[in-house]
């Protein structure tokens, strides 16, 4: 029953952007990828379920080399599930990069990027591979006390000499960034946004002419210039207006001006109430957001080298409390990177065409938002998500996304994918053949 019901999901999240062979196809990978332990690809997603003796390879590599769907449009068609599991209230955003080590020299795309896991302050490493902006919507789960993270767009940044050898147009990781917020914007309308990023994504690129209903949470240099509102004109002076007001003090020297005590205030952050000592005040950041008037928190650092962090809002009706807890959800997206490496196979393809590159991890990305997504629509509450006993571990509370893995495997293991009768009854439908302008369409956007 629930494996037929993850399949139905897939099915209704991914049909309409697919053509029926493509879905059944897609099917027999997603099922297969769910099933594979150890080093994920096609050929390992077919043995697994059992396909590769009765169908041949080479289709199932045509689906992400040679197909014309978008990752963006299958993106979309989830984003219309999730959105029932978002509430009222604004939508959170979390925009970040992640690296995936690649060799060989006929892969496309593959560049060399700094390696922020493995660089220290002192020591920048740098490694060879993909490297993939993700944006994804914060989600509550009824089966975990953390905010989850589901990945819905993905853009691969390749390096200004990659580009340059290959004569290919090149985008900073801020640009593709951008163009994924403008994608997801069409997508919500005049619904409120949330977008939280680190530093690296809080620039003039991502926030410029951002809609009033949209608010960036984010990071800011210590050394940064601020700015107060300009004062409104007095008389008749010819010229425009001024866009800044006077010159206020840095956020470091801020911090170190006994004029302005610390304040005390407590914030659930990364899962506890911590007590945060903050200086706080109002201003502009224009090198950075432009115009715009921000909430600007500064936060004494007790932990670690830095003696301070500087947070802000470009909405400055936020309080300190909602800054710095709006910020703290973007660790969700790294949770995300962690087990989708580790147990879902993201950066494990072999892909080396541009179209299969471009869309095998994205598919991934997905897929871990499919199975989030399955566990929220009732499956947490079943005998099927019961982790297993550990009496080591009895100070575990919820469920972990292995537990989702797991719970997917002990779903499809017993069904096979090319049986018509483990299908939903979608892919007996009759299916409207996309014309000649939309498949065009399809492949532009690819």
């Amino acid at each position: 029953m629930h494996g037929r019901k993850l399949r139905s999901l897939w099915e209704d999240s991914f049909g309409p952007a697919l053509t029926r062979p493509g879905l059944a196809n897609a099917l027999v990978v997603l099922s297969g990828w769910v099933l594979t332990q150890g080093t994920h690809g096609v050929t390992a997603a077919l043995i697994a379920t059992d396909v590769a003796r009765r169908r041949h390879w080479e289709a199932f590599h045509r689906f992400f080399s040679r197909g014309t769907w978008s990752a963006d449009e299958l993106g979309r068609w989830l984003f219309r599930r999730i959105v029932a599991h978002l509430g009222d209230g604004p939508m959170l955003v979390v925009i970040d990069d992640t690296l995936a080590p690649k060799k060989g020299p006929h892969v496309f795309g593959i560049g060399s990027h700094l390696d922020a896991v493995r660089s220290t302050k002192r020591h920048r490493i740098f490694t060879f591979g993909h490297c993939w902006v993700v944006l994804a919507v914060v989600v509550r789960v009824p089966f975990s006390k953390r905010a989850w993270a589901l990945p819905l767009l993905f853009r691969l940044a390749r390096n200004l000499k990659e580009c340059e050898k290959h004569r290919a147009p090149y985008k900073k990781k801020t640009e593709l960034a951008r163009e994924m917020i403008d994608v997801l914007l069409k997508w919500t309308g005049a619904r409120p946004v949330e977008i939280t990023a680190d530093s690296a994504y809080c620039n003039f690129t991502v926030s410029r002419e951002l809609p009033p209903h949209v608010t960036l949470v984010g990071a800011m240099r210590p050394d940064a210039v601020l700015t107060a509102l300009p004062r409104p004109a007095e008389g008749s002076k010819a010229g425009r207006p001024r866009k800044r007001g006077a010159v206020l003090p840095k956020p470091e020297k801020l911090a170190k001006d006994t004029r302005h005590p610390w304040q005390t205030a407590i914030a659930m952050l990364y899962g506890r109430r911590t007590s945060v000592r903050y200086k706080t005040l109002v201003g502009q950041w224009y090198r950075a957001i432009g115009t715009r008037e921000l909430r600007i928190v500064i936060v004494e650092c007790t932990t670690g080298r830095l003696p301070i962090r500087v947070f802000f809002s470009t909405d400055p009706s936020f309080d300190v409390v909602r800054v710095l807890e709006t910020y703290a959800l973007r660790w969700g997206i790294e949770v995300f990177f962690r087990d989708a490496k580790q147990l879902l196979g993201f950066a494990d393809s072999s892909a080396r065409k541009e179209a299969a590159v471009r869309r095998v991890a994205p598919l991934v990305g997905l897929l871990y938002t499919t199975l989030v997504v399955w566990m929220i629509e009732g499956v947490h509450a079943t005998a099927i998500a019961l982790p297993p006993i550990r009496p080591w571990y009895r100070h575990k509370r919820g469920l972990a996304f292995a537990d989702v893995l797991r719970a997917a495997q002990s779903a499809i293991a017993n069904i096979d994918v090319l049986d018509p009768d483990s299908d939903s009854g979608h892919l007996h439908k009759q299916v409207k053949r996309r014309t000649p302008a939309q498949q065009r369409a399809l492949r532009r956007a690819a």
